[in-house]
């Protein structure tokens, strides 16, 4: 437990912590037995009730009724919520850093990889980078920004930060904001958008009282940052071996691919696609003239391999050829390249 307030040493601070947490989840008083009995403690149901008189002296909980448990006071509230930031903020500083080192060699070997397919196939080929798809809320915090808006800011699983600015006909202010965040976090840490269902909304709402349009509003945000897609980067080599098949060396279908391969906007198109198709994420898929989703191909055939890093984390790969390419030769690379992506990258996150 790394954060540490006035009058409070690590033990107090895991006490404190862990009455907190209970009352969130079940909304009754916690005493002391509960404490010993639901965390890893190990200290006697006694040890217990003495640190959290002290807790008590100190005014981060109160009794709020003779012989009952202990509930967290404003004090208490502030202490768990500052500690939470600085968690979660340690957290965002932690990924920055492994991006920024890991960045650079994720585009050399996207790159890499995409020249030499361009090269073993002899047809054009295009890498996606990997994203995070389906995320699960892990933290959320509302900060007034001024009398008329809130900032969510909103982590999804993989450390996916999403800011939203939230317009609201009441005047934010720190309490309303401190249980806000505190009623947000205990309902909705760890939910996917589909797991947050009528019932977890209808809860919000009513306790949230009269803050129920704020909470509604930050849900669609929590949607929208969910469902949103990050920008793609796309790396694409070989378009020029298209000339080498006269079925699409003329200079109107030559024009159209090598736009595509430039603009590299319609290869998005393909990517949702996949995802539209449940692909699992171990296939591949193959779509011939038609039926592919860009505009550009349709008088080629298209090859695509999705590469899973877990954790939702996914990329694609695909091989643009005209019809007749080598389907055998095609597949057997991305399943052998999908592998090796796999391993190449889970490496960079040890």
């Amino acid at each position: 437990m790394k954060y540490m307030s006035e009058g409070l040493d690590e033990r107090k601070t895991k006490i404190l912590h862990a009455i907190i947490q209970t009352y969130l989840e079940t909304g009754e008083p916690v005493g002391s037995r509960t404490i010993a009995k639901a965390s890893d403690l190990n200290l006697s149901s006694a040890t217990i009730r003495n640190e959290m008189s002290d807790l008590e002296e100190l005014g981060y909980i109160v009794q709020p009724h003779t012989s009952a448990g202990r509930i967290p006071s404003d004090k208490g509230y502030r202490f768990y919520v500052d500690h939470l930031m600085e968690e979660k903020d340690h957290e965002i500083s932690d990924m920055k850093e492994f991006v920024i080192e890991k960045t650079e060699r994720m585009e050399f070997v996207l790159k890499q990889i995409a020249k030499m397919l361009a090269v073993n196939t002899n047809y054009a080929t295009v890498v996606s980078a990997p994203q995070t798809h389906h995320g699960k809320v892990k933290f959320i915090q509302l900060s007034a920004v001024d009398d008329s808006q809130v900032l969510a800011t909103i982590m999804l699983d993989g450390n996916i930060v999403k800011n939203k600015i939230i317009h609201t006909s009441e005047t934010p202010n720190q309490e309303t904001m401190l249980k806000l965040n505190i009623l947000l976090n205990g309902s909705l840490n760890g939910l996917a958008l589909e797991e947050i269902n009528l019932g977890t909304i209808s809860r919000l709402k009513e306790q949230a009282g009269i803050h129920s349009a704020m909470v509604s509003d930050v849900l669609d945000a929590v949607a929208q940052a969910i469902q949103e897609d990050e920008d793609l980067e796309i790396y694409t080599s070989g378009a020029t071996n298209i000339f080498k098949y006269p079925e699409l060396s003329d200079s109107e279908r030559a024009s159209e691919l090598i736009s595509a391969f430039e603009e590299k906007q319609e290869f998005k198109d393909l990517f949702t696609a996949d995802k539209e198709n449940g692909n699992p994420g171990t296939g591949i898929q193959v779509y011939i003239g038609n039926e592919s989703p860009m505009q550009g191909m349709k008088d080629c055939s298209v090859v695509t391999a999705t590469y899973d890093l877990g954790k939702g984390i996914r990329g694609t790969v695909g091989i643009v050829g005209p019809k007749r390419m080598d389907y055998e030769k095609v597949v057997d690379n991305l399943r052998t390249l999908k592998v090796q992506l796999d391993d190449i990258f889970k490496k960079t996150d040890e």
